[in-house]
């Protein structure tokens, strides 16, 4: 009878603790990418034209989405799709910043930056930076990007990667987004890593 009592006993303690382990871990909707990548840091310039560093958003969760604002396509349709997750997450959208880096610098000087950001919202930012800048951040995040030919008119495409990575309030890496998740998929993981203490 103390036996089988005492062994129900060490059951049920094992079940609680089982269940506070498990009671905390969170379920994403897209790819946990938790210490594959380095945590976020960079030197570049803003849409407003001033060196700003990865610590200027700490306390905030993070997207880096490298591109360009001349792009015909996936760039505006993966930060509509980004800016569609963030407006379900309502007044805790403000805890959300969307770090859109430009590798085209030529074409793509502080100002144009500015004004291709706002139209996505308030929580977009315009980043670029010199060549040097730029492949360092790329080589970091493991991502390519080049440069087509020019036409007769000096236009070019830019090849580049559609991969959103996601950084939590610490800067460290924690989530790899892509447009065909979806921005529900997107708003459910932001959701939680906002609510994360």
């Amino acid at each position: 009878m103390k036996r089988t009592l005492l062994l129900t006993s060490l059951l049920g303690l094992v079940t609680l603790l089982l269940a506070a382990c498990g009671g905390g871990t969170q379920q994403w909707k897209t790819t946990n990418i938790t210490g594959v990548m380095p945590d976020l840091k960079f030197t570049l310039t803003d849409e407003n034209g001033k060196t700003v560093h990865a610590d200027a958003w700490r306390g905030k969760v993070k997207l880096m989405y490298f591109g360009y604002a001349h792009c015909p396509d996936i760039c505006p349709l993966t930060l509509a799709t980004v800016g569609r997750a963030i407006s379900q997450l309502g007044d805790q959208s403000d805890a959300v910043r969307v770090l859109f880096v430009s590798v085209d610098p030529k074409r793509d000087p502080p100002p144009v930056l500015k004004e291709y950001t706002q139209a996505f919202g308030p929580e977009f930012v315009g980043l670029t930076g010199t060549q040097d800048q730029l492949k360092a951040l790329s080589k970091r995040y493991r991502v390519s990007y080049s440069y087509g030919e020019p036409d007769a008119n000096g236009e070019y495409a830019v090849n580049h990667s559609s991969a959103v990575f996601v950084f939590d309030k610490n800067g460290d890496v924690r989530l790899l987004m892509n447009r065909e998740d979806g921005a529900d998929a997107m708003a459910h993981d932001l959701r939680q890593l906002v609510n994360a203490s």
